[in-house]
């Protein structure tokens, strides 16, 4: 699945290379995760409209800068590790098992119930890798948890817009992004 080199011939002190390669996989994946997130969001700060435009097209920017940041540490470690990073769109496309992202021009709300879903995704996944190197790579497993308080932070930041004074998602139940926008928009709608 993966297309790191399948000989790794070091890995750092430590840490054998039979014990590197399946956290390299791991962070392989989690690099065309974040390297899609940070398309994701420049794609949502383009194509957002709205009354709350501003608002959204502002608060995008700085997790796509701290998204990228995040992928930098992944292809950094990848590397300490032995292994080769592989970030070019390609290999993002021929290896993710996720889809692309399904919404175009739309308003500020669809978008955020959308990407509430999308962070869902990340996240869980995030957590599944950084459960992975809990023994095996505690150095990896301790920047996963870091990204994951940034990742999860933004979520926050996104379920902000969707959280009905009681508390409710409008994007709760919803399995795609298409019904998570349908849904935060006609919450938009019934509230006064």
């Amino acid at each position: 699945m993966s297309s790191q080199r399948p000989d790794i011939s070091y890995t750092v002190p430590g840490m054998s290379t039979q014990d590197s390669g399946p956290i390299i996989s791991l962070l392989q994946m989690r690099l065309h995760s974040l390297n899609d997130l940070a398309l994701t969001l420049k794609h949502i700060h383009w194509n957002v409209v709205g009354p709350h435009f501003i608002a959204v097209h502002e608060m995008i920017d700085p997790q796509v800068d701290q998204v990228r940041a995040m992928t930098d540490d992944l292809a950094e470690r990848i590397s300490t590790l032995g292994g080769e990073p592989n970030g070019t769109p390609g290999a993002l496309v021929d290896e993710r098992t996720w889809n692309d992202y399904s919404i175009g021009r739309a308003e500020a709300i669809e978008h955020l119930g959308a990407l509430d879903l999308v962070y869902t995704s990340v996240i869980k996944d995030h957590r599944e890798a950084m459960r992975a190197t809990e023994t095996s790579d505690p150095v990896t497993q301790d920047m996963l948890i870091e990204q994951l308080r940034g990742l999860e932070l933004f979520q926050w930041f996104v379920r902000a817009h969707l959280e009905s004074s009681g508390g409710k998602l409008s994007t709760r139940g919803a399995t795609t992004e298409t019904a998570a926008a349908g849904q935060a928009a006609d919450q938009a709608r019934d509230q006064p």
